[in-house]
């Protein structure tokens, strides 16, 4: 007999319209209204932001403080810091290209500030890029040296016979080269159900894994719930249990060399879109030197096993 437990902080509360609570690359699926925005927790959001967007970011803000301190240059007087060409459009981008030099530091020494309100000016904006390129500096050291873990979760989860009954499985291998010492995986069932009263309720349950740790990962590892009765899924057949309306919460923690801390990681799968009747093609082979050789590309490779 399965057994239910509490909630493990994701709500109880459900709906026929609710979607997945984790998303495929670990964060939460939840939507944030009338938070209040705190100047602190901006090196938190641009440490978390991709790379992408962190130098279109970096980027953008360089090119709106370089052009807003170039149309300073011009309402005080282009000729304070250039010669004026008689051209608006030409003057803006000689204070442009003068204020990217100060910004950064650099002063090529073609252009200089000759008065005062020039000066007052140029020497804030140096201010203000020694702090700026200061900021950018400590967010790439924190973004670089964030502990993070990078496990690759296959695309599929599949469904199939297993010994004398069935089993739920899906694998996962270590991203990196390093090695992941003493990994541990949790896996819970979430399942949205109709009450009597016509309100939909989660219930959760802790899956029992074929191995819930190993003492480390070279190769990938296959995570495996074998559906007997004490599974959740025990009274379903494979079709039936493709329909729930369900999710596989998964999360990974492993010790991590390279950071020399345990890092963790988390994912999720939809119960619709389990695979029936496949099995994972395996991944990893030796080559004529005896070497064992992990091809990536083959995590997500299934084979069916009907017959």
């Amino acid at each position: 007999m399965a057994k239910k437990i509490k909630d493990p902080g994701l709500g109880n509360t459900s709906s026929p319209y609710a979607k997945r609570m984790v998303n495929s690359d670990g964060t939460f699926n939840v939507i944030h209204l009338n938070k209040s925005v705190q100047l602190r927790e901006a090196y938190n959001y641009l440490v978390r932001l991709s790379w992408f967007h962190f130098f279109t970011l970096a980027f953008f803000t360089y090119l709106v403080l370089n052009a807003f301190f170039a149309i300073i240059y011009v309402l005080i007087g282009i000729e304070e810091i250039s010669k004026p060409s008689g051209d608006l459009f030409h003057d803006f981008l000689n204070a442009l290209f003068f204020s990217s030099q100060t910004i950064t530091t650099l002063g090529y020494g073609a252009m200089s500030p000759t008065g005062v309100g020039s000066g007052i000016v140029s020497s804030i904006e140096a201010l203000i890029g020694l702090l700026l390129f200061s900021f950018i500096t400590g967010l790439l050291y924190g973004r670089f040296s964030k502990p993070k873990a990078s496990i690759r979760f296959s695309d599929a989860i599949i469904l199939r016979d297993f010994d004398l009954t069935k089993a739920i499985m899906f694998r996962l291998v270590n991203n990196r080269k390093s090695i992941m010492i003493k990994p541990k995986v949790s896996v819970t069932l979430s399942l949205s159900e109709e009450n009597n009263k016509g309100e939909f309720k989660n219930t959760f349950y802790a899956l029992q894994l074929e191995r819930e740790n190993i003492r480390y990962l070279p190769t990938t590892w296959t995570i495996v719930h074998e559906i007997d009765e004490n599974s959740p899924f025990y009274n379903f057949s494979k079709e039936e249990i493709n329909k729930l309306t369900g999710e596989l919460l998964v999360m990974i923690s492993y010790y991590d060399d390279s950071f020399n801390q345990e890092v963790h990681q988390l994912h999720s799968y939809i119960l619709n879109d389990i695979k029936i009747d496949y099995k994972f093609t395996m991944a990893y082979y030796y080559n004529k030197e005896g070497k064992m050789v992990l091809d990536h590309k083959l995590l997500n490779c299934i084979e069916s096993i009907k017959s």
